[in-house]
């Protein structure tokens, strides 16, 4: 079995939409690459500018 990963050794992006950094998340996995945005709410609003 793999050994863990702590969350500082993990890879990093910023918001399209609210521009703060978020971590890689299992969830993620398959489709790293094309993740844009750290949330929902932030997908929703688009680059538009913060979320409401």
């Amino acid at each position: 079995m793999p050994r863990m990963r702590r969350k500082a050794d993990l890879p990093e992006k910023i918001c399209a939409a609210c521009a703060l950094p978020f971590s890689w998340r299992k969830k993620w996995e398959r489709d790293w690459d094309n993740v844009r945005y750290c949330s929902e709410r932030c997908r929703r609003a688009g680059a538009g500018g913060k979320p409401a």
